[in-house]
């Protein structure tokens, strides 16, 4: 009898200490404001958005009207307004993504090849910064438990006739290089100059 209690104990211990991982794990990835970034990252990203004074010192009318790049692709629209260096060593990239189709828009092959994909969900994960002058490739930054410092998807995607704002940080490549190709999941790679934060 002693030992059914035990283990009767001992499993709702487990089903607490799951339930509490689950609960944290959840409200630390947020919505697809990136959750769980520092704030100055945040407002870097959500300038485009009209709202905040982004890292960038950019009017927010300024930050919408700019496109540094645009590329096509299966409905899909992705759109780069800003790409800021700053003096932390990192680049951040941003702009809005559109679903032109007439389906809810699924981003789970932008996530990336990695054994974090639950923590990652549908996200901005997979992106990467190529420099061709110094022969790098640059993949998007992770925190210490492996969540990438980018935009996670609401729900997934971005349903049909809509955008959905997002941003990526990267390790910034050297000063003296500002051209470089961004690419996400099967997207045509998109030119874009690095501007200073």
């Amino acid at each position: 009898m002693d030992l059914r209690h035990t283990m009767k104990g001992r499993r709702a211990m487990a089903a607490v200490a799951i339930t509490t991982g689950l609960f944290l794990t959840v409200s630390g990835c947020g919505g697809g404001d990136g959750g769980g970034t520092p704030k100055a990252t945040r407002s870097s990203a959500q300038s485009g958005k009209g709202g905040g004074d982004g890292a960038e010192q950019a009017s927010p009318t300024a930050s919408q009207d700019q496109i540094l790049a645009e590329v096509k692709g299966n409905d899909v629209t992705l759109t780069i307004t800003s790409a800021v260096r700053d003096q932390g060593g990192f680049v951040t990239v941003s702009g809005t993504v559109t679903n032109g189709g007439g389906q809810f828009w699924v981003a789970a092959n932008w996530r990336g090849d990695e054994r974090e994909l639950s923590r990652n969900g549908a996200s901005m994960a997979g992106a990467s910064l190529t420099d061709s002058k110094g022969k790098k490739k640059y993949l998007v930054l992770r925190d210490t438990q492996g969540r990438c410092l980018c935009t996670k998807f609401d729900g997934g995607g971005v349903d049909a006739g809509k955008s959905a704002d997002w941003f990526a940080q990267f390790p910034a490549p050297p000063a003296d290089t500002t051209a470089v190709d961004f690419q996400v999941g099967s997207m045509p790679p998109a030119s874009i100059e690095i501007s200073e934060g």
